[in-house]
């Protein structure tokens, strides 16, 4: 986020009075409501002494949250949990950018390779593509929703598709465990948003994974990949999906869409033109009045 960071300060925001940063750990991931994740409880608890504290320090004006990627999930699932009348009081807007619903195929695609390697890669990020992603609860909860993908054939074989709604069965056929196939279960969330007022800026015009062809039903080499619109991680069809999600919901106060032509997923926080887009749509909630 430090591009950003700079272009914030480049209009007046300053690390530490007006501007916070709000971490998380991406190998975990919000649980399913009632099901027990001290992480993403330790999370909340943070984040809401961090907003109350920006606010207070800023005479009392409710805060926008800004988010890249995943810590668009947190975020909402943050709000979700957070009691109506505390959002109404602490948050004014929630920006995310590179943000949608439903999960990406591309996840598929680091499970299965992930399958066949043995051995620890010799460097960092080798072994957290591998080892670690087979086992990162973030990883779970990013595999396709049936919410947004329905029985569309995901990964093609032979003698089996898979889609969203059989996403069991394909962890299975990688060679997961039935605890990890549970605690997929439990990773799955709704696609529920925040009743907050949103503006969600998305990278369009990149090919983007959309379904994977295993054709001898082998999982170790590269699969042939069917392309589709985004940003080279986040779908068009996600993106799609999040405006008709919040259209459907008559208490939804305001919802923007920005899409970016030919940005990518790390472009959208790096180039200069996606980020004059991002700083504008925060500037633009700064300046809304409440309704």
């Amino acid at each position: 986020m430090e591009r950003l960071v700079e272009a914030l300060e480049g209009i007046g925001y300053t690390e530490g009075a007006n501007l916070f940063g709000a971490p998380y750990d991406f190998r975990y991931a919000p649980a399913a409501p009632g099901v027990a994740s001290r992480a993403f409880a330790d999370f909340r608890s943070s984040l809401s002494l961090l907003v109350e504290h920006a606010s207070v320090t800023n005479g009392n004006r409710p805060v926008i949250l800004v988010t890249h990627s995943f810590g668009g999930l947190f975020a909402t699932e943050f709000l979700n949990r957070s009691p109506l009348p505390w959002r109404s009081r602490y948050v004014k807007h929630l920006v995310m950018v590179c943000h949608a619903v439903g999960g990406s195929a591309l996840t598929l695609q680091v499970l299965a390779s992930s399958r066949a390697s043995t051995t620890p890669s010799p460097t960092l990020l080798g072994s957290v593509l591998s080892f670690g992603n087979r086992s990162f609860a973030s990883t779970l909860s990013r595999l396709p929703s049936p919410m947004v993908y329905g029985n569309t054939p995901l990964v093609i074989t032979r003698a089996q598709n898979y889609s969203a709604q059989n996403m069991p069965e394909f962890l299975a056929a990688v060679d997961f465990s039935n605890d990890v196939v549970e605690r997929y279960q439990t990773r799955t969330l709704g696609c529920s948003t925040p009743l907050v007022p949103m503006t969600s800026t998305n990278g369009v015009g990149v090919p983007t994974i959309h379904r994977l062809v295993y054709w001898d039903g082998n999982f170790s080499p590269k699969p042939q990949v069917v392309n589709g619109d985004g940003d080279g991680i986040v779908s068009l069809d996600t993106m799609l999906a999040l405006q008709t999600f919040v259209g459907d919901d008559p208490d939804q106060r305001y919802f923007k869409s920005v899409l970016i032509p030919n940005m990518t997923h790390i472009g959208m926080i790096s180039d200069h033109v996606a980020l004059s887009r991002v700083v504008e749509a925060i500037l633009e909630a700064n300046q809304a009045t409440s309704s």
